[in-house]
């Protein structure tokens, strides 16, 4: 997803009349500073726009639901940034769209130079979502896996 310029924001907020607020909103919410409710509407749209169940997604990304869901609602916070990238796989999320809930959850982007992040970088741009396949291209390259392990 490309930004928006602020110049461009202006201009459509020139035409908007009050009653009009909740629609101009909406449709640029991801352009918006909304502070910490950011990461969950991107999340949570991109994952519409794709048709995918939340529950899915936290079965996937290898969570209990309502664990899952106060991460993504940000009730909790977590510093592993590997369930983020999980959740974004799950949800077939490109390179844009997970280095903006990276960037919007306050973590590092995904790193061309970083070689794990490159191994994952490459199966997204791929289109490989399964975290089987992207955890056998890492341990191929002697990298750390994505998924954790079942105790």
């Amino acid at each position: 997803m490309q930004k928006k310029p602020t110049d461009e924001l202006n201009a459509i907020l020139e035409n908007t009349r009050p009653g009009q607020m909740d629609r101009y909103l909406k449709e640029n919410r991801d352009y918006l500073a909304l502070g910490e409710k950011a990461f969950y509407y991107h999340m949570k749209d991109t994952v519409e726009e794709k048709n995918i169940r939340l529950k899915d997604i936290y079965i996937t990304a290898g969570v209990k639901e309502s664990y899952g869901s106060k991460i993504l609602r940000m009730e909790r916070h977590t510093k592993n940034r590997d369930l983020i990238l999980r959740f974004c796989i799950a949800g077939h999320f490109s390179l844009n769209e997970t280095n903006r809930a990276l960037k919007l959850y306050k973590m590092n982007e995904l790193y061309a130079k970083d070689p794990r992040d490159a191994c994952i970088i490459v199966a997204i741009n791929n289109r490989i979502f399964d975290l089987g396949t992207i955890d056998d291209m890492l341990e191929k390259q002697k990298q750390k896996k994505l998924s954790v392990d079942e105790k």
